[in-house]
């Protein structure tokens, strides 16, 4: 691992005192980070107390590797490190006070312009939070079909000039930039849409992001399992930054038969946080508690899939 390159793992890590309060730490309580990206929320966690455990994961190796520095006077008496996609990690044997997920991208993933998740500077179309697996955005940029490409857009960008876009991507491909691309679909659509608020590739990159990490699918099958790995009344608190997200979490927490939502509506950033780091701004925090006995554990279900 290159030592500079996990130095730069910096994170800034959103509504961590809102966080905090609702976990309602316990003096010895375990908890589960399951995206530690750069470790700010994990720490909070420790600070609470010298007999605090955790475990803490994260896709990235490069988060990984940075948050293992930065919490090294944890380690190993309190806190434990995971790398893989949260959806596929199963506890041994324990029961957590606490759970969390900070979802989506990272400030790092996103200000190193090598990792491809932003067209702010050039750089290959990656896109990849770990970067062991196979599939690229540029595997998908330069070969889905046409057809295909459109419904991504759509479904997980809600891009409504999906259809233009994939149209003029085929025609233009092979595209190997993150800078090339936006600059086709800037000029793909309309010049007002092209000055608006946002970027017109935006929500491109935000769906070919989604589809590269299979974060939605992801969501669903943690939060499905998650409920299983809390002790009676534990918590479990999900951050989202878009409304996809969102819409998964509040369906998965509402339809749970294991827990009960202590969030009617999503918490929000505080103005100082919004002014202090932008990306906050984006920003919904839902919580819920294990409401079952301890011996009436549920076997894992679907019962969130497809809801979104």
């Amino acid at each position: 691992m290159d030592a500079q390159k996990s130095a730069a793992f910096k994170h800034f890590s959103v509504l961590s005192r809102e966080l905090i309060a609702g976990l309602d730490i316990l003096p010895a309580g375990k908890y589960l980070d399951a995206t530690v990206g750069g470790g700010g929320h994990s720490e909070l966690i420790l600070q609470q107390g010298q007999n605090v455990e955790l475990i803490a994961i994260d896709r990235d190796q490069t988060a990984i590797a940075a948050v293992q520095k930065k919490l090294a006077h944890y380690y190993p008496q309190q806190v434990e490190f995971w790398q893989g996609n949260f959806a596929d990690y199963q506890p041994k044997n324990v029961l957590f006070d606490g759970i969390i997920a900070d979802l989506g991208v990272s400030s790092p993933q996103l200000d190193v312009a090598e990792r491809g998740f932003s067209f702010r500077n050039s750089a290959p179309l990656d896109m990849r939070m770990d970067r062991s697996q196979r599939i690229t955005a540029a595997e998908i940029v330069n070969h889905w079909q046409e057809v295909s490409l459109a419904d991504l857009i759509y479904e997980y960008g809600e891009e409504r000039f999906s259809r233009r876009i994939a149209k003029k991507i085929v025609q233009q491909r092979p595209f190997q930039t993150t800078t090339e691309l936006a600059e086709a679909i800037a000029a793909t659509v309309p010049g007002k849409y092209r000055h608006g608020r946002i970027h017109p590739a935006t929500r491109t990159f935000q769906a070919l992001r989604i589809e590269v990490n299979q974060e939605l699918k992801s969501l669903e099958k943690f939060i499905a399992q998650a409920p299983n790995w809390l002790k009676p009344g534990g918590k479990i608190g999900i951050i989202s930054f878009h409304s996809l997200e969102d819409r998964i979490v509040k369906h998965c927490f509402r339809g749970s038969e294991l827990l009960e939502v202590i969030t009617k509506k999503p918490i929000t950033a505080a103005r100082d946080e919004q002014q202090a780091n932008p990306r906050s701004r984006s920003a919904k925090l839902r919580f819920a508690q294990r409401k079952l006995s301890s011996g009436e554990l549920a076997e894992n279900s679907n019962f969130c899939v497809n809801k979104s």
